[in-house]
């Protein structure tokens, strides 16, 4: 079995959490892989550095761009593909959108979000109406569809025609080597001295787009403030959205709260944990997520869980965080004291257990466990191919 594994998607000089989970799913499916079993990382240039190290059988196939050129990216997957595949005997192709072509016998998509139906304003046009056109074309070409949730299995089957037997789902993982526990006087230190955080703190962390909800959050914020003992609020994560960001800002003046909030910006992900680490609780109160990693790398770092009562929260956070309507900044409000105050000791405990479910380990035997299902059922039907051209006609 020979798996081509599709990792352009990404641009090298800002990678994002599909080359998290790869870089940690990858080599843990290497560990698990027969002598007659091989990926071949589908990388560029630019991005092959990124893919080094995974050991096992592992090999490369090498096109000219990745997303630093997303348009040259995306013509080289449909055009490049079918040629260049082939001449490698790839069994399988694993990627998110299928080529016009399909360029070897098998191929398993991996979707991980339905943004381009559910949240179209949080995608440029371009790239929402190339998914429109994509994804039902892969959910019809695919042998098997990996999902993250059982959210998202229920939004592609609203948005797409899919067969029922081709879906699976798997959940994605936290780092549990990089989110844990820790000395949470150092990280208060560190958020301090590096960031400006330096009163107790509340912590959001996400890019700034309008269905992540910090507008209901910063509302929030101000109605429970007199409950907060002085804290301030951290938001950590990039402006993808610049209006909204203005409009973020200007609700913070109007609130009267512009003085207790930290715009941190994005910081890189191996220091988030110290906001984990040293915040009193981690509110995350959007209205649409198809996994909602942050969660998890909340709960593994032993910090409290404010999240929402919507699409994968719920799923996601097993009972192990408070649940809020995040419509509702009164219900926000009184999450954030409770987590900060009367439940914090549970909630952390709780958090710590939960996250203990999600290792990449699981994940990556999973996901082999597909490809290996899709390329058995393959074999399968080419031997009764075989058998039946061998009988006489007519019998």
């Amino acid at each position: 079995m020979r798996v081509a594994i599709n990792l352009l998607t990404d641009d090298p000089a800002h990678p994002t959490g599909a080359h998290w989970g790869w870089s940690r799913t990858i080599p843990e499916m290497a560990k698990l892989l027969t002598p007659d079993e091989e990926f071949l990382l589908v990388v560029s240039p630019k991005s092959r550095p990124l893919h080094e190290g995974y050991g096992g059988n592992t090999g490369y196939i090498t096109f000219p761009w990745s997303n630093e050129h997303m348009v040259r990216r995306t013509l080289s997957e449909h055009l490049y593909s079918p040629l260049r595949l082939p001449l490698s005997k790839v069994d399988i192709f694993s990627t998110l959108i299928a080529p016009l072509v399909k360029p070897s016998p098998s191929l398993v998509a991996h979707f991980k979000t339905m943004h381009a139906y559910a949240e179209p304003k949080s995608l440029r046009p371009a790239n929402r109406i190339y998914r429109r056109m994509g994804y039902p074309h892969t959910a019809k070409t695919a042998d098997a569809i990996i999902l993250n949730s059982l959210s998202l299995l229920h939004e592609v089957q609203e948005y797409l025609d899919v067969d029922p037997a081709k879906l699976h789902i798997i959940p994605e993982a936290v780092d549990h080597e990089l989110f844990r526990p820790g000395d949470r006087d150092e990280a208060k230190q560190l958020v301090a001295t590096k960031y400006g955080v330096t009163r107790p703190f509340i912590l959001f962390v996400s890019s700034l787009w309008r269905y992540k909800n910090c507008h209901g959050l910063l509302r929030a914020f101000a109605a429970a403030r007199s409950e907060l003992d002085g804290h301030q609020l951290a938001i950590v994560g990039a402006g993808r959205d610049e209006k909204y960001v203005a409009e973020l800002r200007e609700l913070a003046d109007e609130l009267g709260i512009a003085d207790d909030i930290v715009w941190v910006g994005g910081v890189p992900l191996h220091e988030t944990v110290h906001f984990y680490r040293s915040c009193d609780a981690f509110a995350y109160p959007s209205f649409n997520e198809t996994f909602g990693l942050p969660i998890l790398e909340a709960m593994a770092s032993a910090c409290p869980v404010v999240t929402s009562d919507l699409s994968s929260m719920p799923e996601i956070a097993g009972g192990a965080a408070l649940l809020v309507d995040p419509g509702d900044p009164e219900s926000i409000a009184d999450a954030l004291v409770r987590a900060c105050g009367p439940m914090s000791d549970q909630l952390r405990a709780g958090g710590l257990a939960r996250a203990a479910e999600f290792t990449w380990a699981t994940t990556a035997e999973r996901t082999l466990a597909v490809y290996r299902q899709v390329y058995a059922q393959r074999e399968q039907a080419r031997r009764r191919r075989r058998r039946e051209s061998r009988q006489p006609a007519g019998a």
